[in-house]
């Protein structure tokens, strides 16, 4: 249809440049030369006219054609203008669309990844609670074996104290016998110091009155010849009042030394008694445990 619209349009056109040209032609004086020597010559006939009328109208009608197709030209190179920046669009949000699939396909990957990982973490979750129970069960076994040989060494061990604590009974029975004798020993030695000291003491004592009653016959004496001799510058009395006093010294030494040794005696003894106490009572071995 825009074909024979256009055909017919050309058509029209050539029609009406015919007439306007040959309105021109005929109102104005300026002959063609060759339309001048045809027409002076007389071959200006009425079929030269309609040849050079249709060679015109082809003419027309083939710059018709181009003025058209430059109308079309300019159209299609609007289009391909609009096309351009279409395509220039397209391009550019086929770029945006195609980041943006990209974006999304690393977003599902890393997703995949994500869950991959969440599996594998959930398999792994489960096999350390298959292990943890393992080893749980595993250490309630030993602990059941631990308590019950815990038992038995318990058992051994009260069989062992009281074993070891009738020994030691025993034994202390034993040393308690021979302390006793070394005790009853040593008061013995002690009780015959003691009446060695008493005896020497005695002796000590009657050798002092023997020794007074001496002295005072001596000093009888003596007073006697200093009545007939005053002139003497020593007195007796002084002498054996020192003689005495020497005696009663030694007397007090030997006492004294009596005394030291049965004090000492004495203490070993106690100390002795208290070690063995302390040893008896001190010993782990011979305290009651509780189980």
């Amino acid at each position: 249809m825009d074909c024979r619209r256009q055909g017919s349009s050309v058509h029209e056109i050539t029609q009406v440049g015919c007439h306007a040209l040959l309105q021109g032609i005929f109102s104005t004086q300026r002959w063609n030369p060759c339309l001048s020597s045809a027409l002076a010559g007389g071959f200006f006939t009425t079929s030269a006219t309609w040849e050079a009328l249709n060679e015109l109208q082809k003419m027309i009608e083939s710059s018709g054609k181009n003025n058209i197709l430059d109308m079309q030209l300019e159209k299609a190179n609007c289009l391909l203008r609009v096309m351009q920046t279409k395509e220039v669009a397209m391009k550019q949000e086929c770029a945006t669309l195609h980041d943006m699939i990209k974006g999304l396909q690393h977003t599902i990957e890393y997703q995949h990844n994500l869950k991959g990982e969440n599996e594998q973490l959930k398999r792994n979750a489960d096999l350390m609670k298959e292990k943890f129970k393992m080893h749980e069960q595993e250490h309630r076994n030993n602990i059941a074996k631990l308590m019950s040989e815990m038992k038995i060494k318990e058992e051994g061990h009260k069989i062992e104290i009281t074993k070891l604590y009738q020994d030691m009974q025993k034994k202390v029975k034993l040393s308690e016998e021979k302390n006793k004798e070394l005790i009853e020993k040593k008061e013995l030695e002690i009780s015959e110091l003691n009446a060695k000291l008493r005896t020497q003491e005695r002796e000590k004592q009657n050798e002092m009155i023997k020794l007074q009653l001496e002295f005072d016959a001596k000093l009888a004496r003596v007073q006697t010849k200093t009545k007939s001799y005053p002139d003497s510058t020593v007195s007796p009395h002084s002498i054996y009042k020192r003689k005495l006093q020497h005696l009663q010294e030694e007397k007090d030494k030997e006492i004294a030394v009596l005394r030291n040794t049965v004090r000492d005696l004495e203490q070993r003894l106690s100390v002795s008694k208290d070690s063995q106490v302390k040893l008896v009572g001190k010993d782990p071995r011979f305290k009651r445990r509780r189980f």
